[in-house]
C-alpha cells in the first residue's frame, strides 16, 4: 500500500470515498454535474444548497443521485429559514453527511440529523467552540481559514491548525483555506487531520458549468486579487466573504451602506438585514457563474487562485496530489 493511501484510510473511512479529499460546497457551482462528477473521481463531493427550498434542493439531490452510485454530501446555511425542511429532505433522500454552515449548530439540530441516520459536519472558529460542538456530537469537523474562497472567519488556516487540530488528536478533523498541493495535503495528514478541502479548484476545472468567463478570471488572478470586503460598522457585522476584486465589490460596499442606514432608522431588523445582504451575494454570484459577468458579478475566490492556472479535470487535480504527496513522504523518509 502506498504511504498516502494508508495516511488517509481514517479519512476515507469517515467519508466513504476513495480519496480523503471533500469538495466545498460553492452555490451555483456545486451543482449535481460537479458534484456527481468529484464522487466518480473518488472524492468527497457536496451539494451546495445555498437559499434553495425544499423542493428544489430535493430535485437537486435525486438529479446527483442519477449520475452517481457513491455516497455525498449536501451544505445547508443555517440562517436559511427553509433550514428544517432542508433537512427533512436530506434525510428522506438518505444523505449519509450534512454540512451545517454559516453559524454554530445548536445540539438540537445535531440530533434530529443524527436520529435521521446522518452524519453531521461543521465548522469552528475557536478551540472552546471546537470543543463544545464535538461534546455535543458533532461527527467531524472542517477547520477553514480565512484563505478559503466565499463565507470564511477571521483567523487563518495555520492559526486554525495549531489552536484546535493539534490540540484536539482524538477527534475527527478536516483542514480546509489555501490547500492545492500533495506536499502540504500530506503534511496535514501527518499533523492529524482526517483529509482537506478544496474549493477554488474545482470551481474553474473541466467539469465546472461555470462560465468561461468566470474561469478565466481566475486563472488571471493573483492571491492578492483574493479580499474580503470590509465591514462598516460594528453594530451591523457582516459575514466576511473572499473573492475576486471587481466592480461588484464597490456595489457591495454601497449595498452595505444602505442596509446600515435602514438598520439605524429602524426600518429593517438586524437578522432581515444581514439576509438583506446574503441574497446580494446569491444573485451577484449566479450572474458570475452563470452568465459570465466578471464585473459586477461575485467571483468567489480562495487565495489559492495565485497557484491556479489552467483548466484541469478532476482527475488531473486528484492525481497530481497523490504523486506530489508520495513523492514528498518517500523524499523524507516516511
Amino acid at each position: 500500500m502506498k504511504k498516502i493511501q494508508k495516511l488517509m484510510e481514517r479519512g476515507c473511512k469517515i467519508l466513504g470515498s476513495e480519496y480523503a479529499i471533500l469538495g466545498g460546497a460553492m452555490t451555483w457551482v456545486s451543482e449535481s454535474n460537479l458534484v456527481s462528477a468529484m464522487c466518480n473521481n473518488g472524492i468527497f463531493g457536496v451539494l451546495a444548497s445555498g437559499a434553495m427550498d425544499g423542493d428544489l434542493l430535493k430535485k437537486e439531490i435525486e438529479q446527483t443521485q442519477a449520475k452517481t452510485s457513491k455516497n455525498f454530501g449536501v451544505n445547508l446555511i443555517l440562517a436559511n429559514p427553509k433550514l428544517q425542511d432542508l433537512i427533512d429532505v436530506c434525510l428522506e433522500k438518505k444523505i449519509s453527511h450534512i454540512i451545517l454552515a454559516g453559524g454554530i449548530p445548536d445540539k438540537s439540530i445535531m440530533e434530529k440529523i443524527h436520529n435521521g441516520g446522518a452524519q453531521v459536519m461543521s465548522f469552528a472558529p475557536s478551540l472552546a467552540v471546537a470543543k463544545r460542538l464535538f461534546k455535543q456530537g458533532l461527527d467531524s469537523l472542517i477547520l477553514e481559514g480565512s484563505e478559503a474562497g466565499g463565507h470564511v472567519g477571521p483567523v487563518t488556516t495555520m492559526i486554525l491548525i495549531q489552536d484546535i487540530l493539534l490540540n484536539l488528536p482524538e477527534y475527527p478533523i478536516f483542514v480546509a483555506g489555501g490547500i492545492l498541493r500533495g506536499e502540504v495535503f500530506a503534511s496535514m495528514l501527518q499533523l492529524g487531520a482526517l483529509g482537506c478541502q478544496l474549493g477554488t479548484v474545482f470551481a474553474c476545472c473541466k467539469e465546472s458549468l461555470a462560465h468561461p468567463n468566470f474561469k478565466k478570471a481566475f486563472f488571471r488572478a493573483n492571491g492578492r486579487n483574493a479580499v474580503t470586503p470590509v465591514q462598516l460598522d460594528k453594530k451591523f457585522p457582516i459575514a466576511p466573504v473572499r473573492a475576486l476584486e471587481n466592480i461588484g465589490t464597490e456595489e457591495f460596499i454601497a449595498k452595505q451602506r444602505e442596509v446600515l442606514k435602514k438598520f439605524e432608522n429602524g426600518e429593517i431588523a438586524l437578522d432581515n438585514g444581514r439576509l438583506s445582504l446574503e441574497h446580494f451575494w446569491a444573485g451577484a454570484l449566479r450572474r458570475a457563474v452563470q452568465e459570465g459577468d466578471v464585473e459586477r458579478g461575485s467571483l468567489m475566490s480562495g487565495q489559492i487562485v495565485e497557484i491556479i492556472k489552467e483548466e484541469r479535470s478532476i482527475s488531473e487535480i486528484v492525481n497530481t496530489i497523490m504523486e506530489e504527496a508520495e513523492r514528498f513522504l518517500a523524499r523524507n523518509g516516511l
